[in-house]
């Protein structure tokens, strides 16, 4: 990913638990498929995970923080917890769209999309402008 993911007019972060279940990897996916549908901009939980300044600055100062957990554990969450950013919407796949968490990685083309549609229809921040980060940049990658 570029440094464009932090630039104005990205304003829709995306974070995605990929935890080893189904929900995990549903979560994931659908965070790739709506980065390249253009609705937002996956992001790497990870970095924030390392406390890597520029990730957790860049976290911190998006205008929408979306964050995708597979099931109730909520690794992502817990994360952004430890961190001390608050997303502005959240969604457990369990819950909603309401689907069973599993061993089985053949996702299924109907969970992606219902997934993406539950995420689509999360509540959006209004009027917190895009950040380019500290100092004008970010770390991305």
């Amino acid at each position: 990913m570029s440094k464009a993911c932090c630039q104005s007019g990205n304003s829709v972060m995306l974070l995605a638990c990929s935890g080893g279940s189904n929900v995990g990897q549903l979560a994931n996916q659908a965070a790739v498929e709506l980065t390249q549908e253009g609705f937002g901009k996956m992001f790497c939980l990870a970095g924030i995970g390392g406390r890597l300044s520029g990730f957790v600055q860049s976290a911190k100062d998006v205008a929408n923080l979306v964050v995708i957990d597979g099931c109730p554990v909520g690794c992502a969450k817990a994360i952004l917890d430890q961190a001390e950013i608050t997303p502005s919407s959240y969604i457990v796949l369990t819950d909603n769209p309401g689907i069973e968490k599993n061993k089985d990685f053949d996702l299924k083309r109907d969970d992606v999309e219902q997934v993406k549609s539950a995420v689509k229809g999360l509540p959006l921040a209004e009027g917190k402008p895009a950040s380019t980060g500290a100092g004008g940049g970010c770390s991305c990658a």
